[in-house]
């Protein structure tokens, strides 16, 4: 049984308080056994994505920066794994929201590099981050092995293309993580708030039936103004479903919250036995799945 800590939180624009809180809710989750601690979407600061604005990307670091050198002495110190996510300055104009793996000890076990980025009001992320590279060991959808087994991560957007899902479970994957920062329009009715937390939760949960693993989904919590006054409800509800799709854990949509759930991923082995989607898949059928569209 694997002992996951999500963290659920609400963050201001001051980036040092942020990690203070982020680095007590790791420390109070270790102290209740968690093995495995995964902090949400761009934990550091404030969702800056709600506008264009140049001046944002001097908060990205090199992936050697001060939050992966803070996180990666904490998981040493606490004996854990903990997934974290930067704003990664690659290179003087080439930037990417990248996530990280710290395995304890060992330190850095890996990082995956947001692969689907989206363009959306509110969510112009596509003028600040590039693409992950599709190939290569240390990139694309490839697991990163750590002591509690090999964790396919995968970064919010990612999360409704069921593409993503399949390549990490035809890798080896042993669970599926999406740290998230998704929220709604204030300006939404309450009807359409619904159908949207729905279908977010709906696509993920399906993706754990359709490649019988766990899911764990940390997201943002709390209203977060633009500089032009506009603003994102993050609308948190966190969330652990089974490999079955069944929900195992859920956080309330309007408070921070941290989630500590027992995942048995023997069960994958068991679900898998049953529903043997992998076996019954027509690769040889799959051609045109490559393809934008088909005329």
């Amino acid at each position: 049984m694997l002992k996951v800590a999500l963290i659920q939180q609400s963050c201001s624009a001051d980036i040092a308080a942020n990690q203070a809180e982020s680095e007590k809710q790791v420390r109070l989750a270790a102290d209740q056994g968690a093995q495995l601690v995964v902090l949400q979407e761009l934990h550091a600061g404030l969702y800056f994505c709600q506008t264009e604005e140049t001046g944002q990307f001097d908060l990205a670091e090199p992936l050697d920066g001060p939050t992966r050198q803070r996180f990666e002495a904490l998981a040493k110190e606490l004996d854990l794994v903990l997934v974290i996510s930067i704003f990664e300055k690659r290179a003087t104009g080439l930037y990417h929201n990248t996530a990280m793996v710290m395995d304890a000890g060992n330190g850095c076990a890996g990082f995956y590099r947001k692969m689907h980025i989206p363009d959306d009001p509110g969510f112009y992320e596509k003028f600040y981050f590039t693409p992950g590279d599709a190939s290569g060991d240390l990139h694309g959808f490839h697991p990163i092995q750590t002591r509690v087994g090999k964790l396919g991560l995968l970064v919010c957007w990612d999360q409704w293309y069921p593409e993503a899902a399949r390549l990490m479970a035809l890798a080896g994957a042993d669970l599926l993580i999406y740290p998230t920062a998704i929220g709604w329009n204030p300006e939404d009715d309450e009807a359409e708030k619904q159908r949207q937390l729905g279908a977010w939760q709906i696509v993920q949960r399906g993706h754990a039936v359709a490649n019988g693993l766990p899911v764990i989904v940390p997201n943002r919590t709390g209203t977060e103004l633009s500089p032009n006054g506009e603003k994102i409800d993050f609308w948190g509800h966190s969330f652990v479903a089974g490999p079955q799709g069944e929900m195992l854990a859920e956080a309330p949509a309007d408070k921070p919250a941290t989630l500590l759930v027992d995942v048995d991923l023997r069960r994958s082995e068991e679900v898998r036995r049953i529903w043997p989607f992998l076996r019954d898949r027509r690769v040889d059928a799959y051609q045109n799945i490559v393809r934008r569209f088909i005329d």
